[in-house]
């Protein structure tokens, strides 16, 4: 068996679509690349659960990241590279909103959604087929890194679960926020970044996300969107998440997370179907199946403490846009100045990071501790 190489050009921290882009983009142009990801799985914050085919229909749903819009160039054009199909988010029909004293009222049209894009085998199946891109060996799944250490002589060394490999430039494609908490630093960031990084919301990392699936879409034959506003909770935001003519049916749900905290995921689920059977009738009341995720509670999303005055106004900050001792890169959506808390942000946030580390020379010496 050949000896594992323990030395590249570049080790990316996540498989999230930034830190695939960015060693996709690296590895095309000649760079050794190794990517660490702490899941067992790529995608990070673009999750898709498969359907098998049956009385749902066949597809996937999103349980992260859903939607890009036509203006959205960077993830158009991956898709079309990458021969992804998409279709247009399903618009057509009345909202309802629903407050605690009015109960639910029927509006004139849908003002909720704008138009959009959605990914035909789910967000999943476009990171999938980026990963799917990379050479052999250059993944490396369930492997959290622990520790990135500069040392005297400017290389790089980053320490996994199981692995440590060097490099001569580092790309952190994790939220700033979760890689100052589970990621130790030597010699230890810059207190001001430090402070900004944890002060970065995680985009998702406060909501719950709720999919329900149907055996038809029977509020498109009511003539609703499918689309909903509440303001009586727990779930605030409603849209229609069925596939490509209206196969699988679905519709899915945004809460706060606070809102639910300590809520086991199965009585979420139970919660979030009543609430559809409230705004949208009583056919709505028996899914076939329903999915939750509670991205506060992912480990490899969301910090354990989260700072309290957590912002947006932060993203795409410039303090994150230059290299970090000339060796770290950071790219995930949240540090993009264009599209940040989008999938077009963390798309531009990979090659941004990849075109940072091409023109970055890797000093000779650590700074000083």
């Amino acid at each position: 068996m050949a000896e594992e190489r323990r030395r590249y050009d570049v080790i990316v921290v996540g498989a999230g679509a930034a830190g695939l882009v960015a060693a996709e983009a690296l590895g095309r142009n000649g760079y050794s690349v190794l990517v660490c990801e702490a899941r067992s799985r790529v995608g990070g914050r673009l999750v898709s659960h498969q359907i098998a085919p049956g009385a749902a229909g066949p597809g996937a749903v999103d349980l992260g990241g859903t939607w890009f819009w036509d203006h959205e160039g960077f993830v158009e054009a991956i898709t079309d590279q990458l021969g992804v199909e998409t279709f247009p988010q399903h618009l057509a029909g009345d909202a309802l909103y629903e407050s605690a004293p009015a109960g639910v009222q029927r509006l004139q049209g849908n003002p909720v959604d704008v138009p959009a894009r959605r990914f035909a085998h789910g967000a999943g199946g476009m990171v999938s087929a980026l990963a799917g891109r990379l050479p052999e060996g250059v993944l490396r799944l369930d492997e959290p890194v622990r520790s990135v250490e500069i040392l005297p002589d400017g290389v790089v060394r980053v320490q996994s679960r199981t692995l440590t490999a060097d490099a001569d430039q580092v790309i952190l494609a994790l939220p700033p926020a979760l890689a100052v908490e589970q990621i130790r630093f030597t010699p230890a960031l810059p207190a001001d970044l430090v402070l900004a990084a944890a002060s970065t919301a995680v985009w998702m990392g406060s909501m719950v996300k709720a999919v329900a699936l149907f055996d038809q879409a029977r509020w498109r034959r009511a003539g609703l969107s499918g689309s909903a506003i509440s303001h009586a909770g727990p779930f605030r935001e409603f849209h229609d998440h069925s596939g490509p003519g209206g196969s699988p049916a679905a519709l899915f749900g945004f809460a706060p997370s606070a809102g639910l905290a300590g809520v086991p995921l199965d009585e979420i689920g139970e919660v979030f179907v009543h609430q559809l059977s409230r705004i949208f009738g009583t056919h709505a009341a028996e899914p076939s199946e329903v999915r939750v995720v509670d991205w506060s509670r992912e480990q490899y999303t969301a910090p354990q403490t989260v700072h309290p005055y957590a912002r947006t106004d932060l993203y795409g900050a410039d303090v994150f846009q230059l290299p970090v001792f000339g060796r770290l890169h950071w790219a995930s959506t949240e540090v993009s100045p264009a599209f940040p808390g989008h999938i077009e942000g963390a798309v531009r946030a990979g090659f941004a990071a990849a075109r940072r580390v091409s023109e970055t020379p890797a000093p000779a010496a650590a700074p000083s501790r």
